[in-house]
């Protein structure tokens, strides 16, 4: 028995349906062609994740039950995306050329998984450690989940036809740009009693002098004008490594944008349409949100910075879960995969996930890049080979998750982490200054 009802067997199979059913809602609507189209290096077919979301179980149950044999070497060999420990992962650049194993094939393989971690879920004797390493199964899912919505706008964009679509909700006053932080000591990195993974501990003591951070998200408006202002068109406020991917890549807007009859245009879930000037800017790059910055004489904040800023109640002394304090998330404090928004609200549209310091929008919408590199906490100790620290380094640290973030796997203190230069995550950034 366990003392702990998150980890009661019954509590982790409804868990566990629930994450399974989100995922098969994502892909319920998609034709069978879609299935196998991989558009970009940087993205996988929908047939591949929802491989993966099986073949993680797979592996999390070897680890668990030393006897455990796996479905199939050749799922393996295709499903496998980094994990050396489990043999040599297949190409991700080439994951939309194989043919076999079949969609059909992969969907018979999600049912008998299904089956396999209830059965393991309700059968075994599992120790408080392996029912965890259970529970990140699920959470990876989420991760993946995510994942999947970013590769479905490269793939469909508008084309795509969700199960689940809501009406946005309608900003109220957004006059006031900033707020000022107070210093001193902070304790950075997860304190609760709920899942988090091993990059958010140990929670650990950092200095940080007062500043001023954005009480919203940079919008598309304010970006325009760091654009018309020949942001893109000089050196000087870009990183070498980012002025080289400008000229590169021929950036000259965020991923996503073009021009139609000389106005800006996006396209996305919600259509090919104009930009909204409202909507907080997507599909920066840290290269991007660090030369705008720059230009705006501000700068992105640390980690520690975006989390004080997030989390911590001055009048309390105490750090909560989210930015409104430790309940869920619910849909009229940020805007999350189960907003089914399937796009970025406008600044204002959430008061209720108002900070302390006064900050919106913090959890949702967009990641937001920090100036932090991604590397582990002091004193940081694995839970999972291959899994997180594989990847200190060369990579910058996001918080607060995005439209398209399952709701139970954010929180303030979760470590999001990727290249500078990928921009087909949605990603945006708020900028602080020293005070």
């Amino acid at each position: 028995m366990t003392s702990n009802p998150e980890l009661a067997p019954t509590s982790l199979l409804v868990q566990f349906r629930e994450t399974r059913n989100r995922t098969l809602e994502l892909v319920k609507t998609l034709e069978k062609d879609d299935f196998v189209v991989q558009t970009a290096f940087f993205m996988s077919p929908p047939k591949w994740h929802i491989g993966h979301v099986s073949w993680i179980y797979e592996a999390i149950m070897s680890k668990i039950d030393k006897n455990y044999e796996f479905y199939s070497k050749e799922f393996s060999e295709y499903l496998n995306s980094y994990y050396q420990q489990f043999g040599v992962p297949h190409d991700k650049g080439l994951r939309g050329v194989v043919s076999r194993p079949t969609t059909d094939q992969i969907f018979q393989y999600f049912n008998t998984i299904n089956q396999r971690v209830e059965k393991f879920i309700a059968s075994q004797m599992l120790s408080d450690d392996a029912k965890r390493m259970i529970i990140m199964g699920f959470h990876h899912e989420c991760q993946h989940q995510e994942l999947l919505v970013y590769d479905l706008q490269h793939l469909l964009a508008e084309q795509y036809r969700p199960v689940k679509k809501n009406e946005m909700i309608t900003p109220v006053n957004t006059e006031k740009r900033s707020n000022h932080i107070k210093g001193g000591i902070y304790m950075i990195g997860n304190n609760g009693n709920g899942f988090c993974y091993d990059i958010e501990l140990p929670e650990h003591k950092v200095f940080l002098n007062d500043y001023k951070i954005d009480v919203f998200p940079i919008t598309n408006q304010q970006y325009l004008e760091f654009m018309k202002s020949g942001g893109y068109e000089t050196y000087k406020y870009w990183l070498s490594d980012g002025w080289e991917k400008v000229k590169a890549n021929k950036w000259n807007s965020p991923m996503y944008w073009e021009k139609i009859d000389e106005k800006w245009h996006v396209r996305d879930f919600l259509g090919i349409r104009e930009i909204n000037p409202n909507e907080p800017v997507c599909h920066v790059s840290y290269y991007e949100a660090d030369a705008y910055c720059k230009w705006a004489g501000k700068r992105l904040p640390t980690e520690a910075e975006w989390e004080k800023a997030a989390c911590w109640n001055e009048k309390k002394q105490e750090k909560s879960t989210y930015p409104w304090g430790n309940e869920n998330p619910t849909s009229d404090k940020c805007n999350l995969l189960e907003s089914y928004h399937w796009g970025c609200s406008e600044i204002g549209s959430y008061p209720n996930g108002t900070s302390y310091s006064g900050c919106q929008q913090m959890i949702g919408d967009v990641w937001e890049w920090t100036s932090s590199e991604f590397t582990g906490y002091p004193g940081f100790k694995s839970g999972f080979d291959e899994y997180n620290d594989k990847w200190f380094t060369n990579q910058k640290v996001l918080r607060g998750g995005s439209f398209g973030t399952p709701k139970m796997s954010i929180r303030g203190s979760y470590r999001n982490f990727f290249r500078l230069d990928e921009r087909w995550l949605f990603s945006g950034f708020r900028c602080v200054e020293d005070i």
